[in-house]
């Protein structure tokens, strides 16, 4: 994805170019050609630029997770804004939109997110990244569920560890992802006692 124009990218441009580019490579070579020294190369640049962009490899991987998953929460947020008002309506819909990122995201995503176990800086992102779920799902159920605070949380984390394995079984083809989708709302409802 050579740069066809004379015209100077900006820093923020030239950073999507770049991430544009990886994408391309995970998509048609996997995360294991995926170098910032590739990148580079394949987007018409010097290995410099894409070091002062990423820094390391880690830092490249982590970009690209949250590429993804900032356009994944902008279309969560959106479908729990139209939500009605009902603990059950809202966890169907947040089961919904959570195995719907599932399926639209694309291989890519599940590249990415295994090449993020490889050291520490990545594990931490991916830690957090389960974090702030937990806390969105929280914060989402907290005006339905008559729960304290503190042990909403906790079966929240319960939730997203249930809704990454049952994910799971979706992507290797054990399940649909309605049926996903359903199984994931039922358990939040039977976890969350609803307020009267």
């Amino acid at each position: 994805m050579a740069e066809t124009s004379n015209r100077r990218l900006s820093k923020a441009e030239r950073r999507e170019q770049l991430l544009e580019t990886a994408l391309e490579i995970v998509r048609e070579e996997g995360t294991d050609a995926l170098t910032l020294g590739r990148v580079a190369e394949r987007a018409g640049v010097t290995k410099p630029i894409a070091y002062e962009h990423f820094g390391t490899r880690s830092g490249l991987l982590i970009a690209l997770c949250e590429r993804i998953d900032v356009r994944q929460r902008a279309l969560l947020f959106e479908a729990l804004e139209r939500a009605p008002a009902r603990l059950a309506d809202v966890a169907r819909v947040a089961s919904r939109a959570y195995m719907r990122c599932y399926t639209t995201v694309g291989p890519e995503w599940y590249a990415i997110t295994a090449a993020l176990k490889g050291d520490e800086q990545m594990e931490a992102f991916r830690q957090r990244l389960l974090d702030e779920y937990v806390a969105i799902y929280r914060d989402t159920f907290a005006p339905y569920a008559k729960l304290p605070r503190r042990e909403l949380h906790l079966r929240c984390v319960g939730i997203i560890g249930a809704a990454e394995s049952i994910a799971g079984e979706m992507l290797r083809e054990r399940t649909s992802e309605a049926a996903a989708a359903e199984a994931l709302a039922s358990l939040i409802v039977a976890w969350l006692p609803a307020k009267a």
